[in-house]
C-alpha cells in the first residue's frame, strides 16, 4: 500500500479541469518558480499521509455536484513525484466511473524506460493532462523556475505520442514570459502537438505574498505587478484555443 503526502483539498475546484472538480493538492515540489502562491506545498517530507481508498471517500461526498463534466484533479506541488500514489488513487477513482485529471509541470519526467513504465501507467488511468508550460526559451525557464525546460518539452512531446489529452497553461509574468517572440514560439511548440485540445493564458497574480511571509522566504517579485490588460489580451490572442 502506497501512501500519499496530501497538503490540502480543495471541494469546489472550477479551474482545474472541465465542471466542477474535488482537487487534491500533493505535497512535494522540485521547481522553484518565483511566482509560486503554494511555496508551503515545496517541502517533500510535509504534508499529511493518506491511503487512496480515504481520498476516494471524501472526493464521492461532493459528487453530486460535479454533473457530467466534472471529477477529481490531482494538482501540487508537483503530483508526479508521487507517481505511485496518483496511480493507485486513480484506479481507484476509475472503478467508481470518475474522471480524473492531474495538473503537472511535467518536470519529473524522464524518458527512459522504468520511468516510462510508470508514467504510461498513470496516463492509462487519467482522462485529462494540464500541462504547465512556463517558458520556452530553456535559459529563461531556469531563470524562472530554477530547472531547464528540456525533460518538460519531452513530456508534452510524449503525451502527444499516446494521444493523451492535454489542456496548455501559460502563466504571464511581465518581464519573464510576456515576450513577444517568445509567445510566439511557445505557440508553434504548441502547434506541432495534436493531442492538445485548449491552451489557457493566466495572468500572474500576488495572492500568495502572505505565504511568504509567514513562512519567512524572500519573495523575488516584489516589484511585478499584474499584466495590463493590452497584454494579457495580446498573450491570449497568440495562445489561447480550444478544440471541441
Amino acid at each position: 500500500m502506497t501512501l500519499g503526502f496530501i497538503h490540502s483539498f480543495e471541494t469546489f475546484g472550477s479551474v482545474d479541469g472541465p465542471g466542477v472538480r474535488f482537487v487534491v493538492f500533493m505535497q512535494g515540489c522540485p521547481l522553484r518558480c518565483l511566482y509560486c502562491h503554494n511555496p508551503d506545498t515545496w517541502k517533500t517530507s510535509a504534508g499529511t499521509s493518506y491511503e487512496s481508498s480515504d481520498v476516494v471517500r471524501r472526493a464521492l461526498r461532493y459528487r453530486s455536484y460535479w454533473g457530467e463534466d466534472g471529477g477529481v484533479t490531482v494538482s501540487g506541488g508537483e503530483p508526479l513525484l508521487q507517481i505511485d500514489f496518483v496511480t493507485d488513487l486513480f484506479k481507484d477513482l476509475k472503478k467508481e466511473g470518475v474522471h480524473t485529471c492531474i495538473d503537472t509541470s511535467g518536470a519529473t519526467f524522464r524518458s527512459h524506460a522504468q520511468y516510462l513504465k510508470k508514467f504510461d501507467t498513470l496516463m492509462e488511468y487519467t482522462d485529462l493532462v494540464l500541462l504547465d508550460l512556463k517558458q520556452i526559451v530553456s535559459e529563461k525557464h531556469k531563470k524562472l523556475t530554477s530547472v531547464p525546460n528540456e525533460h518538460i518539452l519531452d513530456c508534452a512531446r510524449h503525451l502527444d505520442d499516446i494521444h493523451k489529452e492535454m489542456w496548455i497553461r501559460h502563466v504571464l509574468l511581465p518581464s519573464y514570459t510576456d515576450n513577444e517572440a517568445d509567445l510566439r514560439g511557445l505557440r508553434a511548440f504548441i502547434d506541432t502537438l495534436s493531442s492538445v485540445k485548449k491552451v489557457e493564458v493566466l495572468p500572474y497574480h500576488t495572492l500568495g505574498i502572505h505565504k511568504y511571509e509567514s513562512l519567512h522566504l524572500d519573495y523575488a517579485l516584489k516589484d511585478i505587478e499584474p499584466p495590463s490588460v493590452q497584454s494579457l489580451t495580446f498573450a491570449k490572442e497568440i495562445l489561447e484555443f480550444q478544440k471541441p
